[in-house]
C-alpha cells in the first residue's frame, strides 16, 4: 500500500469489492481526527482490523490508532509487527 489519502483507501478498497458503509467511514474520519493520526496510519490501521476482525469494527479500529500513537508507530511494519506481538501475547496467556 503506498501512501494516499482515506478517500483513495476507500476507492481502493471498493474496486477490491470492499465496501464500507457511510457509517464506518464517517467512524474512520472521527478516529483519525481523535487521534491525529496520518492518512497513511489510518489506512494501515483499517487494513489491518479488516483482516483480523474480517470486517470494520470500529471499537477494535480506534484501539488499534490509539495503541499505534501512544506508541509513536509510523509504518506499516511496525505495525503488523506491533500486532503479532499483541497476538502471540494473547495466545500465550490462554495457553
Amino acid at each position: 500500500m503506498s501512501q494516499f489519502s482515506i478517500e483513495e483507501y476507500f476507492r481502493y478498497l471498493a474496486s477490491k469489492g470492499i465496501k464500507l458503509k457511510e457509517s464506518d467511514t464517517a467512524f474512520i474520519e472521527f478516529g483519525k481526527h481523535f487521534t491525529g493520526m496520518s492518512d497513511y496510519m489510518v489506512s494501515v490501521a483499517i487494513e489491518i482490523t479488516l483482516k483480523i476482525q474480517r470486517e470494520f469494527d470500529g471499537s477494535y479500529y480506534i484501539a488499534l490508532l490509539e495503541e499505534f500513537k501512544q506508541n509513536e508507530i509510523k509504518t506499516k511494519r511496525k505495525a503488523y509487527t506491533y500486532v503479532e506481538d499483541l497476538e502471540e501475547e494473547v495466545n500465550v496467556s490462554y495457553s
